[in-house]
C-alpha cells in the first residue's frame, strides 16, 4: 500500500499536478488545501486576503477526481468563503480531501474540526477553521486494517510557534485518529501541520505512540523552490509501526505544489517481509 500526503496549494500548479497524480496513483491520497466551487463552471478564480492574492483552481476537487477515476473521493469542507471572478464574488468551499483506491474497502471514517468549527459565512479571521479526516481501510495484501488521518493545521500570522490553539488542535487530532482506529490497526497520521519539527504538536503525537518520519530520517526540508519564505518545514507523516515501512520519500521533483509530496510505501507481504526484517528510507531530490 502506498500513501501520499500533499498540500495541493489550491491547484496553483494544476497543469503539472494532475498528470503527476494520474501517473503516481497512490492507493490513498491525503490532499489539503482543496477548492470546491460546484456552482461555478470557471476554471480559475482568485483568492484575496489583503495583499495575499492567489489563483485558485475553481473546481480543484472535481479535477483530482477526474485524474483518479479508480478512487473513492471524500471532500471535507472547513469553510465556505468568497473567491473572485474579476469583481464578481463567487461562493466557494475550502478544505481537504481523501482519495482511496476502490480495491481498498473503506470500513470506517471520522471527520471533525481541530480548530474552531465549520465557517458557513466566510473564511473568517485568522487563525481560521481547520479540520481533519480519518479513514480506516482494509488491506487484503497484508490481511489487516490501516487507519489514516490527516489535517491541515491552523495558520497563525505570527509564525509556527507553539500556542494554546495548537496545543488544543493536537489533542483534537489525536482524538480523531483514535476515533477511526481499532486495536491492531496500523495507524498513520499526516498532513500540513504548519509547525516546526521540534513543536509541541509532534511531541504530543509521539507520546501517543507514533514515530514522526521527517525527523526520524533527518529530512532537510518538506518545501521546494516555489516557497520563498523562511522556514523549511510544514508537512509531517507519523506511523506507529516503523518496521512496516518499505520506503519513505519526500519528493523534491517534480514540483507540483509549493509543498513536497510525502510518500509512504508499506510492506506488501507482511509475513514475507517479517522474515527478511528490512526497512528502507529514501529521500529523492
Amino acid at each position: 500500500m502506498q500513501i501520499m500526503c500533499l498540500n495541493g496549494w489550491g491547484g496553483t500548479l494544476y497543469s503539472d499536478l494532475l498528470p503527476y497524480l494520474s501517473q503516481a496513483a497512490p492507493d490513498v491520497l491525503c490532499l489539503q488545501e482543496v477548492v470546491h466551487t460546484p456552482e461555478s463552471d470557471k476554471d480559475w478564480l482568485t483568492y484575496r486576503d489583503g495583499d495575499h492574492v492567489l489563483p485558485q483552481r475553481a473546481n480543484f476537487f472535481r479535477d483530482v477526481c477526474a485524474a483518479l477515476p479508480e478512487h473513492v473521493p471524500v471532500f471535507c469542507p472547513a469553510a465556505q468563503g468568497v473567491l473572485w471572478d474579476g469583481e464578481q464574488s463567487v461562493p466557494s468551499q475550502w478544505g481537504l480531501a481523501t482519495f482511496v483506491h476502490r480495491s481498498f474497502p473503506i470500513i470506517g471514517q471520522v471527520q471533525g474540526f481541530v480548530h474552531k468549527d465549520y465557517s458557513a459565512d466566510g473564511y473568517g479571521d485568522h487563525p481560521r477553521s481547520r479540520n481533519a479526516h480519518g479513514v480506516r481501510v482494509y488491506d487484503y495484501a497484508t490481511d489487516r486494517a490501516v487507519s489514516i488521518t490527516h489535517m491541515h493545521g491552523l495558520r497563525d500570522l505570527n509564525g509556527k510557534m507553539d500556542t494554546p490553539e495548537r496545543f488544543d488542535q493536537a489533542k483534537r487530532l489525536i482524538n480523531i485518529s483514535r476515533g477511526v482506529s481499532e486495536a491492531g490497526d496500523l495507524r498513520i497520521v499526516c498532513g500540513d501541520f504548519n509547525v516546526e519539527p521540534d513543536s509541541e504538536t509532534i511531541r504530543m503525537l509521539e507520546e501517543d505512540g507514533l514515530v514522526e518520519l521527517v525527523n526520524h530520517y533527518s529530512v532537510e526540508t518538506t518545501r521546494n523552490s516555489y516557497y520563498k519564505k523562511p522556514g523549511k518545514f510544514a508537512d509531517y507523516l507519523l506511523i506507529d509501526q516503523v518496521d512496516e515501512i518499505q520506503k519513505f520519500q519526500v519528493l523534491q521533483k517534480p514540483e507540483v505544489s509549493d509543498h513536497c509530496p510525502l510518500v509512504l510505501t508499506l510492506k506488501a507481504d507482511l509475513k514475507k517481509e517479517h522474515l527478511s526484517g528490512a526497512s528502507e528510507s529514501v529521500l529523492l531530490s
